[in-house]
């Protein structure tokens, strides 16, 4: 029988790279003031399950205490890919190149005056994780089941008519755009092959620090 892609990594890489081979990405165009950003949606096995590497950031510093995916600003003559692939390592110490690369999803405009361009990759054998204290205060898992569940992701209402996303990966983990938002189209674009934008969803006031 041939294995589940959410239950198999290499199920899941073949799957991961067929949807994203046909997904046509939007990229932000350069504006004044606009900085750039990658980070990577990078699934491992953990405990025998394939899931996506999370972190809360150290409680220091810009998006202090925050959850995010590893990643972070370009510097001079990096690609997004590129700038992805050196924060992985020097945020969480895991190793990795451009064959293991995926594709990537839509650039998202974050209210902090960032475009981040999120990076879908698999490896196979990440090995320990060496987190940096100085940017990271924890890292988690969150399994593609998990991601892929219907009641996952929560809409909650507001004031001017709109609604918040909420993915709620545990009782008390709720991550919400930017990451949510990415979390959100990786799982409809790549886990469940619906084509979706997320550009316009709504950010807590607190994510522009």
């Amino acid at each position: 029988m041939t294995p589940a892609p959410l239950d198999d990594l290499t199920a899941f890489r073949a799957l991961a790279a067929e949807r994203l081979g046909s997904f046509g990405h939007t990229t932000v165009p350069d504006a004044p003031g606009l900085r750039r950003a990658g980070v990577v949606l990078c699934a491992v096995e953990h405990e025998g399950v394939p899931s996506v590497i999370l972190i809360k950031r150290a409680y220091r510093g810009r998006n202090a205490g925050q959850w995010g995916l590893p990643g972070g600003g370009l510097e001079d003559g990096e690609t997004p890919e590129q700038a992805a692939l050196r924060e992985l390592q020097e945020e969480i110490g895991l190793a990795a190149g451009p064959a293991d690369v995926l594709g990537r999803l839509d650039d998202f405009p974050a209210t902090s005056g960032f475009a981040i361009t999120p990076i879908v990759m698999v490896l196979d054998d990440p090995g320990p994780l060496t987190p940096s204290p100085d940017e990271v205060h924890s890292v988690h898992y969150t399994s593609l089941r998990k991601l892929a569940a219907d009641d996952t992701p929560k809409w909650v209402p507001q004031p001017d008519g709109g609604h918040l996303l909420q993915m709620w990966l545990g009782p008390d983990w709720r991550v919400h755009a930017p990451t949510g938002a990415m979390l959100w189209q990786f799982r409809e674009v790549v886990l469940l092959g619906r084509h979706v934008r997320v550009a316009d969803f709504v950010q807590p006031d607190w994510t522009r620090r």
